[in-house]
């Protein structure tokens, strides 16, 4: 087995979570949201956004700001953008391991905060492509993203490794055919990379 191209989660593994319930729940604190209003509404929104149909300024149109609010919508966008934080170790085995292997990510996010994290973190020096929810329309754990991906880099699943946080995707992508390494460290990703022979 040889492997050529790595795809890579972005939140949970080389950042924080971009917008995933501890991320909201900080920032819902800091603005005084009712809670069960906020996450009720949420929970409607949140697949439009990820698929790329609704823009971030739609989803906090409805979400929060169909309540009148004493802040506008570019402090609450920031305090969004600010929840994003690298993960150091992850980012420099990535960048590493992409001097000698094809890295992309496929990962679930809205476009508008996808292009703030890679635009903040220079994600775009690491990885060649963002197969992204809202560009693809297609969300993990579904098999036809994992497919999609593979399609999209030229690679064959046996050829090919998903590092993701989650159990259920490491899991789907195991479904097609991949290779899949569940990261808790990078300690932990170097040696299970190791042993699938990606030094």
């Amino acid at each position: 087995m040889t492997i050529r191209a790595l795809f890579w989660d972005i939140g949970g593994v080389l950042l924080s979570n971009g917008w995933d319930r501890d991320q909201r729940a900080v920032v819902a604190a800091q603005f005084a949201l009712n809670p069960e209003d906020f996450a009720e509404r949420h929970k409607l929104a949140a697949p439009e956004l990820e698929l790329g149909r609704m823009t971030l300024d739609e989803y906090m149109t409805q979400t929060v700001f169909c309540h009148p609010q004493a802040f506008t919508p570019a402090e609450f966008r920031a305090a969004m953008e600010a929840q994003s934080t690298p993960h150091p170790d992850a980012l420099a085995v990535a960048r590493d391991l992409s001097a000698r292997y094809r890295s992309y990510a496929l990962n679930n996010e809205g476009r508008d905060l996808n292009e703030h994290r890679i635009r903040t973190f220079a994600l775009n020096e690491i990885l060649l492509a963002f197969f992204t929810s809202s560009i693809l329309e297609l969300m993990k754990p579904s098999p036809a993203m994992y497919r999609l991906g593979l399609h999209l880099a030229a690679v064959t699943p046996h050829e090919a490794v998903m590092i993701d946080d989650r159990r259920q995707n490491v899991e789907a992508a195991r479904s097609v055919g991949m290779q899949a390494v569940q990261y808790s460290s990078a300690a932990q990703l170097r040696e299970e990379l190791a042993a699938l022979g990606v030094t």
